[in-house]
């Protein structure tokens, strides 16, 4: 600080006023530089950017300016006066979505215009006290140093209140999905240079970029502006590097060896045995796995005509090899032994044009794809040997392709304009390895009546259960306009922001015949099912031992498309030195088409979204600030309702005791005890378009609060504290119970059917009063409400509270650190768009079926849902940072230390374990005692240590590194998600509750080696 002591209150007004000018970035590409000067007649600034690119401001009158949506780089800013440099400070590197104060106060020969006082230039950490949102910026600098996953998705951990989800839920490249906020995982936003890359079908995920590609990642956790929109999670914000004036290019190569990674550990069957177990109490021989990962990539970037044009490119190849044995029964129990190779191909590409000062193109390319192919054996699980070779495995291609093209106009000091337009195009491609279109898919062999196999269970090559076509992908453009203007002390931003989206030839066929067989056990005294009417198998032939084998029958094709539109405003108002006020308002709408190109939803009236912000500069000196930030978020409906609740899919079931096992495991001397069922009429017929959803269907939205400050301590360090509170106020779901909603039709004198209404389920907003569209038996539409009190619900409920805290060293005298601290709850009777807990060994995951998940659809299953909910994790620690303890040699760490997920226990329903719904055993009922989220206890803690060392030899010039990174170092195994099912079949316990559907990633050492020039 000074030497000398100034009056308080102009020392205040000079650096508030050179740190609280306000910065707006479309769609968070760019950063700001702002500042103060002295104030004298013809002063100007101006900020040059590494690329050549400058722009000239003025100085106002208060000596304060601003120059905005500046291109992410490193700048020379400099300050003049009737055209003659006086002043100058280099080296000015902006971070995303950020002001960067450079102000021009402190030199001895401005000190007349701070009263005669000395104000030299200060060493504190600087707080943006611009900014109003909650957000965490990941420079290259940082993904360099710190131990990390190469992916979006683990970076975004870093950030206060982010975790991985408890679904096993992966995005379309393989990565694992996260949750922000007790948010369910499908409810982000994702971008890349300002693209949005979500995935349209489920929202799983985004494209992301060469990990050495990425100049910084924002990880918005609350509070962003009105020119976000269409998440009520979080937004993953990724921005690419582009060329300078000097030519750049390096290369790296990393490993992954399989001899330095720890086995995981086998898992076991927790509850008892199945009927014909195939290696005992052994469920999956974990520790036989092995991998093996190889990537290598290089960048170049430069000039192409210095000043005017550059490029930068970059590409990176990942190679995984090893093999997996699966599970002995389950989605995978065809495939026992996978020997498998995993590709990750992507690739970057910009070029940037600075046509002049003031006008700028941006065109941008990227590829984020996952490639899978292999070889499946036999295996013997009693010998932990593999046998002879069954086929080859599925080839598999997924992930996609952009562009953009970018134009940005600064057209006067106070206006600047900026387009963009884009293309995704992502795949879904699966080419099964090994199809043998004779033989019929067998699944849950270890149910099989061991009197009638031998006592080993009988299946048989097939490894194929559906089949889907050669063209399934997702087809995406997006444009935006952004127009920001200043006047006075306003700064206002107004723009469109619209979106629209088709998934191609989605849905899938069942593989052989056209059906398939698995394999089932229950109380031979107990109904199988009373909700679908299917019976105990006691009263038929070959039934008294409670064994019964289902025909299952799956086919849905289709494609389908959506439009989202947004409109927005937003004003930053300097309100004076201190205070700087934001308010915003954004206007979505949303329409959504079925298989025949007829609109099902449409949401054209305004969807307000207000957005209101306030930042305080406590102290005048932007060294406290205290913020606070109010906002409504609307989520558009993904693409996958108008393939089940808006499609015609067809499956159905069918139930059979069975008197024989052939060698292929097909039943034989079958005896039906059911006709074809479906739990939700899904019997292949496309519904009528007007009577999909109910009335004046609302989309989701969630309303966010946030309370918080920031705060210097001594010189180096800041910290600070926030309070959120989200709360879900609207949510889309389905309604199943079609023969309730028939009764309320036909006790108002209407002639209804399920021939004239072909739905499986309705599109509707759960926890309120709904009106349903139907048509009679004449044809004609007919109105039928139904109270929230006849559904039998209680009034819809999801709502997060976080308290964040926070203590922070940005990088001085050697190292960096931040450690944070989040007390959360999230709780409710629903997870949100997903249901995490409803892990099914045929899918491996939870529930995909994004906004159509089993809560809601009938009264029995929402039973004993208020709880605490799957993404709730109620403490989470974390810690990561860097230490350069000599020029040559910087270690690094990264430490997590979550509590568990709740622990579920679902079952059938009631005291008398029935099915009343036709879900089996997904109630919220364990071993028939009430069982809400959260009743019975939690999952252990989730530890984990990563460690890095770099090493940067002397004589390379600090242009070679070598780098060992430690994942898990403690080798943390704990169980993240269990199956949650306590039984199997009425009155018969899940050999599989309890036992762990995922574990921690035992620890694994990478190594690597790379140059830059």
């Amino acid at each position: 600080m000074s030497s000398r002591t100034a009056r308080p209150r102009h020392i205040a007004l000079a650096v508030a006023l050179a740190l609280s000018a306000p910065s707006v970035f479309a769609q968070s590409t760019t950063g700001g530089i702002f500042g103060q000067a002295p104030t004298a007649a013809g002063q100007t600034v101006v900020v040059t950017s590494d690329t050549g690119l400058s722009r000239e401001v003025p100085v106002d009158e208060r000596g304060r300016y601003s120059a905005t949506q500046l291109p992410l780089g490193t700048y020379t800013v400099s300050l003049r006066t009737n055209g003659q440099t006086v002043d100058t400070r280099q080296n000015i590197v902006l971070k995303v979505g950020a002001g960067t104060e450079v102000s021009f106060v402190s030199s001895a020969k401005d000190a007349q215009d701070l009263s005669g006082m000395t104000v030299s230039a200060s060493a504190l950490a600087k707080i943006d006290v611009s900014s109003i949102d909650s957000r965490t910026v990941v420079t290259s600098e940082q993904l360099a140093k710190l131990p990390l996953g190469r992916s979006s998705e683990a970076i975004a951990l870093l950030a206060p209140g982010v975790v991985n989800n408890g679904g096993n839920f992966k995005g379309a490249t393989g990565h694992s999905l996260v949750s922000f906020g007790g948010s369910a995982a499908s409810e982000n936003a994702y971008y890349v240079n300002g693209f949005a890359t979500t995935d349209p079908l489920q929202g799983f995920g985004g494209l992301s970029l060469p990990y050495g590609a990425i100049e910084q990642q924002e990880v918005y956790t609350g509070g962003y502006s009105a020119q976000y929109g269409r998440s009520d999670g979080g937004v993953i914000n990724v921005v690419g590097k582009r060329g300078t004036n000097e030519w750049h290019f390096g290369a790296q190569v990393l490993w992954e060896p399989a001899f330095a990674r720890a086995n995981q550990r086998n898992r076991y069957y927790e509850s008892g045995l199945p009927a014909s177990p195939r290696a005992g109490n052994l469920y999956s021989p974990d520790s036989e796995n092995s991998s093996d990962s190889t990537t290598v990539s290089a960048y170049a970037g430069g000039p192409l005509i210095k000043d005017k044009l550059f490029v930068f490119v970059a590409a990176e190849y990942q190679r995984q090899e090893g093999n997996t044995v699966n599970p002995v029964t389950g989605y995978t129990s065809t495939k026992p032994y996978e020997d498998y190779r995993y590709n990750s191909p992507r690739w970057y590409g910009k070029v940037d044009w600075n046509i002049t000062d003031n006008h700028i193109i941006e065109v941008t390319g990227a590829s984020d794809k996952y490639q899978t192919s292999g070889t499946v054996y036999d295996y013997d699980y009693t010998s932990r040997t593999r046998l002879a070779r069954i086929g080859a495995d599925d080839d598999t291609k997924n992930g996609g392709d952009l562009w953009t093209a970018k134009y940005t106009g600064y057209i006067t000091d106070d206006l600047t304009i900026s387009a963009q337009y884009g293309k995704l195009h992502t795949t879904a491609y699966d080419s099964p390895g090994g199809y043998d279109p004779s033989l019929t898919y067998v699944d849950g062999i270890v149910n099989q009546n061991p009197a009638l196999n031998g006592g080993s269970p009988r299946g048989n090559t097939q490894t194929v259960s559906s089949l889907i076509p050669a063209g399934k992908g997702n087809r995406t453009t997006n444009t935006r306009i952004d127009i920001t203007y200043k006047i006075g002390d306003h700064t206002i931003t107004a723009g469109i922001d619209n979106q629209t989206a088709t998934a191609l030839d989605q849905g899938s066929v069942t593989s052989g015949p056209g059906y398939s067989w698995t394999y089932g056990q229950g109380d031979p005294n107990t109904p199988i099912s009373t909700g679908l009417g299917v019976p105990a198998t006691g009263g038929f032939p070959n039934g008294a031992g409670g064994y019964y084998v289902i025909q299952n029958i799956n086919s849905s094709l289709a494609t389908v498309r959506s439009t989202q539109r947004a409109q927005y405003i937003e004003d930053k108002w300097q309100v004076n030195d201190r205070w700087l006020l934001s308010f915003g308002i954004r206007n979505d709408q949303f329409e959504n088409f079925n298989a025949d190109g007829d609109a099902f939803i449409t949401q054209h009236k305004p969807q307000w979204a207000p957005r209101l912000g306030a930042s305080w500069d406590v102290n005048g000196d932007a060294t406290f600030k205290v913020y606070a930030n109010a906002g409504r978020y609307y989520l558009g409906l993904p693409l996958n309702p108008a393939l089940n609740a808006a499609g015609g899919a067809l499956t159905t079931s069918q139930y059979f005791t069975y008197g024989g096992i052939a060698a292929d495991g097909t039943p034989t001397n079958l005896t039906a005890i059911s006709v074809p069922v479906a739990a939700n009429n899904t019997f292949g017929q496309l519904p009528d378009p007007k009577t999909v959803t109910t009335k004046g269907l609302k989309s989701e939205y969630q309303d966010e609060f946030i309370l918080g400050f920031t705060k210097t301590l001594g010189s180096d360090w800041v910290y600070g504290a926030k309070a959120t509170q989200r709360i879900l106020r609207n949510a889309i779901d389905d309604y199943c119970d079609i023969d309730l909603v028939l009764a309320k039709a036909q006790s108002l004198g209407y002639d209804v059917t399920t021939s004239s209404n072909p739905v499986s389920c309705w599109l509707f907003n759960p926890g309120k009063a709904n009106t349903f569209n139907l048509v009679d038996t004449s044809g004609n539409y007919v109105s039928v409400p139904l109270s929230n009190k006849e559904f039998g619900f209680q009034g819809l409920k999801r709502r997060y509270y976080g308290l964040e805290t926070f203590l922070e060293h940005p990088f001085a005298n050697g190292w960096y650190g931040k450690v944070s601290y989040t007390f959360s709850r999230s709780y409710g009777n629903t997870e949100g768009q997903l249901r995490s807990d409803l892990f099914r060994e045929s899918r491996g995951t939870g529930q995909t079926a994004v906004s159509t998940t089993q809560d809601w659809d009938n009264s029995y299953i929402m039973v004993n849902t208020n709880g605490v909910q799957n993404n709730d994790h109620k403490h989470q620690f974390k810690f990561f940072g860097y230490y350069q303890f000599t020029p040559e040699w910087l270690v690094s760490a990264n430490l997590s230390l979550i509590s568990g997920a709740p622990k579920p226990c679902l079952g059938y329903f009631g005291e008398d374990r029935t099915d009343p719904a036709g879900y089996g055993n997904s109630y919220h009922f364990c071993y028939g005692e009430p069982s809400a989220p959260g009743s019975h206890g939690r999952l252990p803690w989730i530890r984990q240590l990563d460690l890095g060392a770099t090493y940067r030899p002397a004589f390379a010039e600090d242009r070679l590194a070598f780098n060992l990174n430690v994942f898990n170092v403690t080798n943390e195994q704990k169980v993240l998600a269990i199956f949650p099912n306590s039984e199997s079949s009425p009155n018969l316990s899940n050999p599989l509750y309890g036992t762990p559907t995922s574990l921690q990633q035992p620890r694994y050492v990478r190594l690597s080696v790379n140059y830059d020039y």
